[in-house]
């Protein structure tokens, strides 16, 4: 016979009992459901207009998607195989296959074809098609496109030299898988990533001159100066600092946290990167080519930037707002 007080605590077990295991089956069901719920977002799909591109067979245009293409918008860089990075360091013209790789907090991300091979590159893609990618984030799925590339508010005139370019490549096959995300990439995939598009009217030119104004749309909208010299999350892609005021910690591939940290551009005094140099010093840096082994910025490519084109960037970045802002050593070990 049980005790009164055992008699007593008999039942309270049972209930407690009961408690736990309703509640461990409610959390099963509960991790399983939302589980099931990431992984049936991971193909979601959005809407964007097609832009009124259609690639020409002027040699005029298709000259200066190739100087963009090889050069300002540094194209290669992303685009090309691992095992030519080098060469694209050294200013050579390779095929743009694809396969160059990111191990970024989300998973691993690779370039795509850009060749016109049909079953691998670009070759099935209408000249909407990649516009619509380049411009709005969105594939031709309809998938959402990591935000890596500056070209939102690219003009009419320059899409259209680029895609043209575009056209004249060769075919070359190599399939590429582009993204093959880890658990955080996959949550962020089904309920945080969506397509980036233009915050403003895109214009049909740009008159190309060495003004402000024509730095300002390079830095901005072809380059990607402000992409990298803008402190960003590497989780969404998200700017989370002032522009131009550097502090963007790129990690080192290979080299577990090892980063890159990039310059304030701005003309702040005591922290602008920049601040004292001539104009001709800054073009001179940029025929200098890579000076840091691990360095991000496309040297090779920016190499080919023509003398005037350098000339409106630094006129633009003379106009920055002066943000004091010390990034610190511009390589960095954590840990």
């Amino acid at each position: 016979l049980l005790s009164p007080q055992l008699e007593l605590i008999h039942p309270l077990m049972k209930r407690l009992f009961s408690f736990l295991k309703w509640s461990f089956i409610s959390i099963l069901v509960l991790i399983l459901a939302i589980v099931v719920l990431v992984y049936s977002r991971q193909h979601r799909t959005f809407d964007a207009p097609y832009p009124e591109i259609a690639a020409s067979k002027d040699s005029a245009v298709i000259a200066q998607g190739k100087y963009l293409f090889f050069g300002p918008a540094h194209c290669l860089d992303c685009h090309a195989a691992m095992e030519d990075l080098e060469k694209v360091e050294n200013g050579v013209a390779v095929v743009p296959k694809g396969g160059r790789t990111w191990h970024l907090p989300v998973g691993i991300l690779r370039s795509p074809n850009l060749t016109s091979d049909p079953e691998t590159g670009l070759g099935n893609r209408s000249d909407k098609e990649i516009a619509r990618a380049l411009r709005y984030g969105v594939s031709s799925k309809g998938h959402s496109l990591f935000d890596f590339m500056p070209f939102h508010e690219t003009s009419d005139e320059d899409l259209t030299a680029i895609i043209s370019y575009l056209r004249t490549l060769p075919a070359e096959k190599n399939d590429v898988v582009t993204f093959e995300p880890n658990m955080l990439g996959m949550v962020l995939n089904a309920f945080v990533f969506k397509p980036v598009g233009p915050s403003k009217e895109v214009p049909k030119s740009v008159s190309k001159d060495s003004g402000v104004l024509y730095g300002q749309y390079l830095a901005t909208s072809v380059a990607n100066c402000r992409g990298c010299h803008t402190n960003r999350d590497l989780k969404t892609g998200e700017f989370v600092g002032p522009e131009y005021a550097g502090g963007f910690k790129m990690p080192i591939d290979g080299r577990d946290g090892e980063f890159i940290v990039t310059c304030n551009l701005t003309p702040d005094q005591e922290t602008g990167r920049i601040t004292s140099w001539s104009e001709e010093r800054f073009i001179q840096r940029f025929r200098e080519g890579k000076k840091i082994k691990d360095s991000h910025m496309p040297w090779g490519p920016f190499k080919q930037f023509s003398d005037n084109d350098l000339k409106s960037i630094y006129s633009f970045l003379k106009t920055l707002k002066p943000i004091k802002n010390d990034p610190g050593p511009v390589m960095l070990k954590e840990g």
